[in-house]
């Protein structure tokens, strides 16, 4: 059984993390680690222990991405506005797709297959997510019941990858609304 982290090495941990999200964000995924130590404040063996390839940098931040989401799926069931609660979360979806779409693309296939079982894993959080809320959406008689989860997931990405910004998004997660809502 591995031993907990030192208060300061999960700091230093949080600190390499919060940096790199923050410099993937700014920069792009190919952007330089050394960039990563600066901002977190610690030295490069440092960042490296936590981090020694780029991929599990990678993998670190796209995985806390993908798990906020299903946390926010989660809170979201308690909504008292079901179909508020699916498009808030599609709206976080669509934003997720639009701004981090590009860090599971450069994670590195691996013989393993590492790589497949977390695109697994993270797709079956998304789906399940989107899944929980649709369907108490439609439960509710506020989502038309003929809806899929999987063309609702289609819809979202396609928005998440064709919209030019923020304000696109919000006009065409609206039109998806209108279409699906009773």
């Amino acid at each position: 059984m591995a031993r907990p982290r030192r208060a300061d090495a999960r700091r230093n941990y949080e600190l390499v993390l919060a940096a790199a999200r923050e410099v993937f964000d700014e920069l792009g995924v190919t952007a330089p680690l050394d960039e990563i130590a600066r901002r977190a404040g610690v030295g490069n063996a440092t960042m490296y222990r936590h981090f020694p390839t780029r991929r599990e940098m990678v993998i670190a931040v796209y995985a806390e991405e993908v798990t906020a989401l299903g946390e926010l799926g989660r809170t979201l069931l308690d909504a008292p506005s079901p179909a508020d609660a699916l498009f808030t979360w599609l709206r976080a979806f669509i934003t997720h797709v639009s701004t981090k779409g590009q860090l599971p693309l450069s994670i590195p296939d691996d013989e393993a297959g590492q790589r497949s079982a977390l695109y697994h894993e993270w797709h079956e959080t998304m789906h399940t997510a989107a899944a929980d809320l649709l369907h108490r959406a439609q439960h509710a008689g506020a989502i038309k019941n003929d809806l899929d989860v999987a063309d609702l997931l289609a819809a979202a990405n396609g928005i998440g990858h064709a919209a030019a910004d923020a304000p696109q998004i919000e006009r065409l997660l609206t039109i998806l609304r209108d279409g699906l809502t009773r």
